[in-house]
C-alpha cells in the first residue's frame, strides 16, 4: 500500500493523568492508598489514563500550592518526564491554590481537584431535564469563585475536550462576569423549585395512596441498578462503573402477599461526596427522605465495604433521613469465598446478604421488605360498592386480602391495610357488628 494512503486510527486517546494526594492524619478519613485507588477509579469513569501518583505527609496544606515547595517542583518534573495532560488532586483547592499549580506546571496541563472531577462525572451521566439542573448548579457554585483565573483556561478546554472539560458545555457561554453567573445560578435554583414542587406533589399522591415506599441507597458501584432489575424485573442502565446510575428511577414491586410497592434506585454515594452536590441534589435526595424504608446497599467483596456504608450513613444525616426505617443488603455475595460468606453471616446476623447476579438471598429479602411493610398494619373489614373500581383496584395491590365475598351493596374484604390505607378505607369500614348478614344493607350508602 502507498504511504500517501496509509490509514490513521479515529480512536479518541485519553488523557494522561497524574494523581496526587497528600495524608494529612486525619483519623476518620481512609487510608490514603484507599483513597487514592478510588481517586483513579473515578478518572477513568471519567475516561483518562492513570499514569502515576504522587503523594506527601503534611500536618496541614501550604496556603501556597497545597503541597510543599519539594513536591511542587517533583510535580512538575514528573508532569514533564510523562506528559501529563490533567494533574487531579484528591483533596479540595481553593482558587488561589489552583491557579498557582497551573502556572507552575504549565498551561497546557490542567490542575483540577476531586470535587471538579466528580462534578465533571456527574456532568457525563445526568440525563433527565432535573438531574442536568443539578449538576449545571453545582458547577456553577463551584465555578463562581475561580471564574477569574477559570474563565480563559474553561473556553479552552471546549476545544480542547477531555477529562474536566464539561463544565458549561450546553450552556450559551459560561458568562465571565459573575453578576451573569450570579444570575443564570438563580435562574436554575427556580427552575429545580417548580420541578421539586412537582415532585412533591406526586410524592404526597403516593402517600395517600397508601404505596410503600422503599428506596436503595449505597455506595457508588454497589450494585443497586442490578438490584433493582432482579427484584423488578426491569431494564435500569446498569454499569461497572463509579455514578453508572445518576437520576433516580421507580418501579413497581409486587410482594408475594399480593401488595404492591414502590422501588426507587437514587444516586450512588462515595467518600468525600461535594457539599455542592448534596445541595444541588436535595430534590432529588427527598425521595429517600420521603421513603419509608431505605435499604444500603453494600458491595460484600469490597474490602472497605463497612466504611462506605459508615459514609453513606453520614449522606443520610446531612439530609435529615436517618430516622427513616433501614436495613443493610450485602450485596455481591457470589464473589466471595464459602468461608468468607459463613463469616460474614455470621458477623453481621442483621444482614441480608444476597447476590443481585445470580439471584441468591432475593427471596430472603423480599420477604424481609414484606415484613416491614407490615408492621403497623390494622386488620379491618370494608364494604366497597361497586361503583369504587379503583378503590377495589388499590384494596388488592396495596393491602393484603385476608378474605373477601361478594355482597348485595359491593366487595366485602377483611384485609390488612397501611395507616395510610386504613384512613383512605375509612368512609367504607364496617364495625364488628355489621360483619354478618346484615352487612349490605348497614353500609350500602357508602
Amino acid at each position: 500500500m502507498s504511504g500517501r494512503f496509509k490509514p490513521h486510527s479515529t480512536a479518541i486517546v485519553p488523557e494522561r493523568a497524574l494523581l496526587v494526594g497528600v495524608d494529612l492524619g486525619r483519623r476518620d478519613e481512609w487510608p490514603q492508598d484507599r483513597s487514592m485507588a478510588e481517586l483513579a477509579r473515578l478518572v477513568e469513569t471519567d475516561g483518562a489514563e492513570v499514569v502515576g501518583t504522587l503523594t506527601q505527609r503534611l500536618d496541614k496544606p501550604v496556603p501556597k500550592t497545597f503541597i510543599g515547595s519539594g513536591k511542587t517542583a517533583e510535580l512538575v518534573e514528573r508532569v514533564r518526564a510523562e506528559k501529563v495532560d490533567v494533574v487531579v488532586f484528591d483533596e479540595d483547592l481553593t482558587p488561589s491554590q489552583q491557579s498557582n499549580l497551573e502556572r507552575a506546571v504549565g498551561e497546557k496541563v490542567k490542575v483540577i481537584d476531586r470535587t471538579a472531577l466528580i462534578l465533571d462525572i456527574f456532568g457525563r451521566h445526568a440525563k433527565t431535564t432535573e438531574g442536568r439542573l443539578q449538576v449545571e448548579l453545582a458547577q456553577l457554585s463551584y465555578v463562581l469563585p475561580r471564574l477569574r483565573g477559570m474563565w480563559s483556561h474553561l473556553m479552552g478546554e471546549q476545544t480542547r475536550g477531555g477529562i474536566g472539560s464539561r463544565f458549561g458545555q450546553g450552556e450559551s457561554q459560561l458568562e465571565v462576569d459573575r453578576r451573569m453567573v450570579r444570575n443564570r445560578i438563580s435562574q436554575v435554583r427556580r427552575e429545580l423549585a417548580r420541578l421539586e414542587a412537582r415532585r412533591e406533589n406526586q410524592s404526597k399522591a403516593r402517600w395517600e395512596s397508601g404505596v410503600y415506599r422503599v428506596a436503595l441507597v449505597g455506595y457508588t458501584n454497589a450494585g443497586k441498578s442490578t438490584l433493582m432489575n432482579a427484584l423488578t424485573d426491569s431494564d435500569v442502565y446498569v454499569k461497572d462503573e463509579l455514578f453508572a446510575t445518576l437520576d433516580p428511577t421507580t418501579r413497581s414491586l409486587t410482594l408475594e402477599e399480593g401488595r404492591k410497592i414502590t422501588l426507587t434506585d437514587t444516586v450512588g454515594f462515595i467518600q468525600k461526596l461535594p457539599t455542592t452536590l448534596v445541595e444541588a441534589f436535595q430534590s432529588t435526595l427527598a425521595e429517600v427522605k420521603a421513603a419509608d424504608l431505605v435499604l444500603v446497599v453494600a458491595d460484600a467483596s469490597d474490602g472497605a465495604w463497612e466504611a462506605q456504608v459508615a459514609s453513606v450513613i453520614d449522606t443520610l444525616a446531612e439530609i435529615d433521613a436517618t430516622e427513616i426505617p433501614r436495613a443493610l443488603v450485602l450485596n455481591k455475595a457470589d464473589a466471595l469465598a464459602a468461608e468468607d460468606l459463613e463469616s460474614l453471616r455470621a458477623s453481621h446476623p442483621e444482614a441480608q446478604v444476597i447476590s443481585a447476579l445470580t439471584g441468591a438471598g432475593l427471596g430472603a429479602l423480599r420477604h424481609r421488605i414484606a415484613s416491614e411493610a407490615s408492621l403497623g398494619d390494622v386488620t379491618i373489614t370494608v364494604l366497597i360498592p361497586y361503583g369504587k373500581g379503583q378503590l377495589m383496584t388499590m384494596v388488592h395491590e396495596r393491602c393484603q386480602v385476608i378474605r373477601e365475598t361478594y355482597r348485595e351493596g359491593g366487595l366485602m374484604a377483611t384485609v390488612k391495610a397501611s395507616e395510610r390505607m386504613a384512613m383512605t378505607l375509612a368512609p367504607y369500614r364496617l364495625d364488628d357488628d355489621q360483619t354478618g348478614t346484615s352487612a349490605s344493607s348497614a353500609s350500602s350508602t357508602g
